[in-house]
């Protein structure tokens, strides 16, 4: 493992890359612990501005270039903000089922998934993971553990997430 890539990428690079990774550990913690306080609330917010900071940045992005300077990441980051904006408007109306199934999808596909992408060789995480040797037997069996390992957490804390109960409200009377 070597942070050189990254060191030496290309600042929009550099601050797509920690943002995400801002936003991969508040999603985790987000997923873990009890929704609809005023915290997860709060958390969720910022939660929101690094995914839109991460989809914003990408679209500044072209190493991959399929159409002109753009590739299908450039279409996962449009998708994002949009499923961000859905995500946030469910949850000011009230309908948390549909919140709740568009802020993990978006923490998956946004997140997950598309983290594993940057890890095909040529791309800067993959430097970054296997340095200048490259991927190998071990560093690749240590890898896939990782992988394996925190997604199982990310089931477990998905299955396991715990919605507050809502306090029942004061009567006028008493």
């Amino acid at each position: 493992m070597s942070l050189s890539p990254l060191l030496n990428a290309s600042p929009v690079i550099q601050l797509h890359a920690l943002i995400a990774i801002a936003a991969l550990l508040l999603g985790a913690v987000q997923l873990w612990r009890t929704k609809g306080d005023r915290l997860h609330r709060a958390l969720g917010r910022v939660w929101v501005a690094l995914m839109a900071t991460v989809a914003g940045s990408g679209l500044f992005i072209w190493t991959i270039r399929l159409w002109g300077p753009f590739s299908p990441i450039h279409l996962l980051s449009l998708f994002v903000l949009a499923m961000l904006w859905r995500g946030v408007r469910a949850a000011r109306g009230g309908n948390i089922a549909a919140h709740r199934r568009i802020m993990q999808g978006t923490y998956i596909f946004g997140l997950i998934i598309t983290g594993l992408l940057t890890f095909i060789p040529g791309r800067t995480m993959y430097a970054v993971a296997f340095g200048p040797q490259g991927a190998t037997p071990q560093k690749l069996a240590i890898f896939a553990a990782l992988v394996i390992l925190a997604a199982a957490a990310g089931l477990y804390a998905a299955r396991g997430a715990r919605t507050m109960t809502p306090r029942p409200e004061a009567s006028p009377g008493a």
